[in-house]
């Protein structure tokens, strides 16, 4: 992927905003464990950040997918994981099946807030029993007259406690698994739906995460996204975006702890000299280093062929995993470098450990993500989830 002057002007622009008007409340939002994304997103909407690769009729940019990587990873510069993730869900987990697949009424009452910044969106799959195992969710949407009532349980839902409107997928038939659900857009103040409880983490807390039940929860038949019967596909189509963002994020933030390291190397003193001087240290780093270019030069031809109109499961299966892998080795690697400094509360690097540590889990767990890449190697011996 070759960066344009038009992408580096994207660059610049977020990486301004990001300085100006996310770090420096970071530690703010981080202890109240919630920030103002109402307030947030209406900026960046302003600044046409929220719809670069979404059509124009609704206020988009109608751009190519590279942008919406090269500011997934220009968001690697907020010094936290949980206020990207939040932006993340708004561009690039809860919209494009809405983009692709939704009515023009369904796109002007919520894609075009959404893209302006006016509203806050949330994506509802996984279920207390149902994780990276999306065909085994529960929830469910009987007919009744023009409508659906849907009832069941989502948890582990990002921005939920905040946002106006879920994209729902839900059971709305009793076929096979992979055929019986469908997206449904729900707004979140509807009669029935209660904010059962903000979940606590141990990692990116600026993010709100909700358990929501549903409750006999009316909505119109015509809120569903495309046709009944095919969420599951769609979703798998929101994933190929979703793991293909979460590659993309990574990059920076993995960098700057890299560089953050180097710095503290240079000037923590060990028996008489600078710990840089120690050639383990300094194989480590280089050899960190190295596994985040591998997973750039990856992400980015994965981002090329998706460009181009390829089917790039398997690859940003291969990319998320690698992210995911990353996450965990390198703010782990380098804090060890920090000693006693980096088990403090206010360490950067240390507040990278924690929020990197979804990365192997949320939007799909290694595990789906290696099962995912064998069965399209032909070698998986039975069909896995997606």
């Amino acid at each position: 992927m070759q960066l344009s002057h038009e992408h580096e002007e994207l660059q610049r622009t977020l990486k301004r905003f990001i300085d100006d008007e996310i770090n420096p409340h970071v530690d703010e939002w981080e202890a109240a464990e919630i920030f103002p994304a109402h307030e947030l997103f209406k900026k960046l909407g302003s600044l046409g950040l929220l719809g670069l690769t979404k059509p124009e009729a609704y206020g988009g940019s109608a751009l190519d997918y590279s942008y919406a990587v090269v500011m997934a990873e220009t968001l690697g510069h907020v010094a936290c994981g949980g206020i990207p993730m939040a932006i993340g869900v708004q561009t690039d987990m809860c919209t494009p099946a809405l983009a692709r697949f939704g009515s023009d009424e369904l796109k002007r009452e919520f894609l075009a807030p959404a893209i302006a910044g006016d509203q806050v969106g949330c994506i509802g799959v996984s279920e207390p029993g149902a994780g990276s195992d999306v065909a085994s969710i529960k929830s469910h949407a009987r007919k009744d007259g023009d409508d659906y009532v849907i009832s069941g349980q989502k948890m582990w839902i990002t921005n939920s406690l905040q946002a106006d409107w879920m994209c729902m997928l839900v059971n709305t038939g009793d076929g096979p698994a992979h055929k019986n659900k469908s997206l449904v857009m729900v707004p979140m103040d509807s009669k029935g739906i209660e904010k059962a409880k903000k979940i606590r983490k141990i990692g990116m807390n600026a993010s709100d995460t909700g358990l929501i039940y549903f409750d006999e929860v009316r909505v119109p038949q015509h809120y569903r996204i495309g046709a009944e019967g095919q969420g599951f596909i769609y979703q798998m189509m929101q994933f190929q975006e979703e793991r293909l963002w979460a590659a993309a994020n990574a990059i920076q933030g993995l960098s700057n702890c890299i560089e953050w390291t180097v710095e503290w190397a240079q000037q923590r003193k060990l028996f008489g000299a600078q710990l840089a001087d120690q050639q383990w240290v300094q194989f480590k780093l280089a050899e960190l280093k190295t596994e985040v270019e591998c997973l750039r030069a990856l992400t980015y031809r994965a981002c090329d062929l998706y460009v181009a109109g390829n089917d790039v499961t398997e690859l940003a299966s291969m990319a998320k995993l690698k992210a995911g892998r990353l996450l965990r080795a390198v703010p782990d690697g380098c804090l060890q470098f920090w000693g006693g400094m980096g088990y403090t509360l206010e360490n950067k690097v240390s507040r990278m450990y924690r929020d990197g540590r979804l990365g192997s889990i949320g939007g799909g767990a290694d595990e789906v993500m290696m099962g995912i890449i064998a069965k399209i190697m032909g070698i998986a011996k039975r069909p896995l989830p997606q």
